[in-house]
């Protein structure tokens, strides 16, 4: 969320991006934009900005005749400036000043998520504090004269977000101050605050005439609370001066490497009694809510693409180890081992209930079933003459034949290939069937195969 020191580079970079640039005709507003329509339009005119605390000033003024139009802005959650090409807006650009160059570019006011808005005017919001940034003084004596004041019954940590007093700090500024002292951010706002009053007339009567210079060296070398509300934000500024420079990818990267507390991991968090989460190291405080327990956030490994995953011993694994062994099939083997035959009893049901209605009579389908039976007892491919063939000179090929050859006795005709042989002993290359037209009975079912008249194989 932008704080004082976004809202302080913001103004700098629209003063350095349009210091020199002209703008002209009227300001465009998106329908969906949460501020009003802006009655302003010149010719020509310029832009300047201005901050205070978390808010920021624009001024549009003309270059000819006619009156200047202040703009005052919060940012909310994810405002920020830009400036690009006027044929080329950014998404959720709700306010846009056209410039008069050719190809025009667009100061934008951009907001994703829509909590920032703006208002017509040059009066800051009543009710803010002086800035803790560019009214030091006035901020400190605005606090230390007012510790009365309900708002410091409050734990520290929500009394920093008060801008009535500190006007400016927001949830990662108020973490980072707190971590510094080592300040629970649930210890009592006066008590913390009153310690510092204190100190302070001490201080003044130890050394009365302290210059300024040796002030200034004291606060660097021993800061107290009210101090570091000053620096920390300046360090934010003096860390990355390109912050909301669109050009500039890594800022973000370079403000997170200068966070010490908030989202670091290895720090605790806590929701404070608005809803905000404090973050913090070491014990809460007296006035810390309760039921709530700290949550610590963890460290956030990156995935290395060339690290082997590790290996997973489930039970399975440890009772079937060369199962366990096998590798893993990739989806496009599997996608090949089901489109390819099929084993198993289960299987050939599901294919007879999703197979289409045929128009072979039953006794077709018992001729099939038969045969796959004694293709799978006897090894032998479904799809050959004779599936017993691959035990040649078997019991098993013997009792087939004979069985077979008293089917075609039976009928008055007997297998072409056995004429002069002794049944039970053919040998099984020679087995044949004559053509369906001279076939008996049991061998007209099929025209490939002749199953066995008797039983079911």
């Amino acid at each position: 969320m932008p704080e004082c020191p976004e809202l302080h580079l913001a103004g700098r970079y629209i003063n350095e991006a349009c210091g020199g640039m002209v703008f002209s005709g009227g300001v465009e507003r998106s329908e969906v934009g949460r501020g009003p329509e802006v009655p302003f339009s010149s010719e020509a005119y310029r832009i300047s900005a201005a901050s205070r605390g978390k808010e920021l000033r624009l001024t549009l003024a003309p270059l000819g005749p006619g009156r200047p139009q202040d703009l005052v802005f919060r940012f909310g959650m994810s405002g920020s400036f830009r400036l690009c090409p006027a044929a080329q807006l950014p998404r959720h650009a709700h306010l846009r000043f056209l410039s008069r160059e050719s190809p025009p570019r667009a100061l934008c006011f951009v907001d994703a998520r829509r909590f920032g808005s703006w208002r017509l005017g040059d009066a800051w919001q009543p009710g803010r504090g002086p800035c803790v940034l560019s009214e030091y003084r006035a901020f400190r004596e605005n606090v230390l004269k007012n510790l009365d004041d309900k708002a410091f019954d409050k734990p520290i940590c929500e009394a920093l977000l008060n801008q009535k007093f500190f006007n400016g700090i927001g949830n990662y500024l108020r973490a980072e101050i707190l971590y510094r002292l080592k300040i629970p951010p649930f210890e009592k706002a006066r008590t913390v605050l009153e310690a510092l009053k204190d100190q302070e007339q001490a201080r003044r009567k130890k050394n009365p005439s302290l210059t300024l210079s040796k002030k200034l060296k004291l606060m660097r070398e021993n800061p107290d609370l009210l101090e570091l509300c000053h620096t920390v934000p300046m360090e934010v500024i003096a860390a990355e001066k390109q912050l909301f420079d669109p050009d500039h990818s890594d800022n973000y990267a370079a403000f997170k490497n200068w966070l010490q507390c908030y989202l670091v991991p290895g720090m605790s968090s806590l929701r404070d009694r608005n809803g905000r989460t404090v973050w913090f190291q070491g014990e809460p405080g007296p006035m810390a809510p309760k039921g709530q327990t700290p949550r610590k956030k963890r460290a956030q490994l990156k995935a290395d693409p060339e690290a082997q995953t590790p290996k997973v011993t489930t039970r399975a694994s440890k009772r079937h180890p060369r199962a366990a062994a096998k590798p893993l099939k990739s989806a496009e083997e599997e996608e090949e081992v089901a489109d390819g035959p099929r084993k198993g009893r289960a299987c050939r049901r599901r294919k007879a209930t999703t197979a289409p209605a045929s128009s072979k009579p039953e006794a077709l389908a018992k001729a099939k079933r038969s045969r796959r039976t004694s293709a799978r007892r006897g090894g032998g491919e479904a799809g050959s003459p004779c599936s017993f063939q691959t035990h040649r000179g078997g019991p098993w090929e013997r009792s087939l034949v004979s069985r077979a050859l008293r089917g075609c006795q039976k009928a008055g005709e007997e297998p072409a290939g056995l004429h002069g042989a002794e049944p039970g002993t053919p040998s099984p290359s020679d087995f044949s069937f004559p053509s369906p037209s001279s076939r008996c009975s049991p061998c007209r079912l099929s025209a490939t195969r002749c199953p066995p008249p008797e039983g079911n194989f």
